[in-house]
């Protein structure tokens, strides 16, 4: 289960014990407690900023249960481009990425200019000013001109971990 509130998992592991609590990703999850890895290659899931880090999680905790090697890099929007470009490596590695970002959505069209994989764009409803909930980097993302960029919806991060696992076991 996605989006869960810790409040809320006292009541469903009372009722239905047995589950684990993940709050960084809100994820309540019934299952063994290792699943085995079936992707081909790693999800990397990318964020740009640390307010972005519970979509990233999800999306990372998703992809895990899916049978996934996850690798979880946060912290290098185009703010910072240097963090970014630290993490090069990790990314041309990953067989498929999940880049989460806000505010203009930028993110996601950098990494895809950097890497020959697919992307997956997460816009969060994280900003201020002028992101309109999410709408600003949605259509940013949408705009892209990094043909490997496809988007899913604001804060999506289980669809996204659901595209990158279908896409890691082809």
């Amino acid at each position: 289960m996605t989006r869960v509130e810790r409040d809320a998992t006292h009541e469903v592991l009372a009722r239905e014990p047995g589950g684990e609590y993940d709050a960084g990703a809100r994820l309540l999850w019934y299952g063994p407690a290792e699943v085995a890895i079936t992707g081909a290659g790693t999800i990397c899931v990318v964020c740009a900023g640390t307010a972005d880090l519970p979509v990233a999680r999800e999306a990372a905790a998703v992809a895990r249960v899916l049978g996934n090697k996850v690798e979880l890099i946060a912290d290098v929007g185009v703010a910072g481009l240097h963090r970014l470009l630290a993490a090069s490596e990790a990314l041309r590695a990953a067989r498929v990425l999940i880049v989460i970002a806000g505010m203009e959505g930028a993110l996601p069209s950098v990494v895809g200019g950097l890497v020959a994989r697919p992307v997956i764009a997460v816009p969060t409803s994280i900003g201020y000013g002028a992101s309109f909930g999410g709408l600003a980097a949605l259509l940013g993302m949408m705009s892209s001109c990094a043909s490997n960029v496809t988007v899913v919806n604001i804060d999506n991060g289980f669809g996204a971990a659901v595209v990158a696992s279908l896409i890691n076991r082809a």
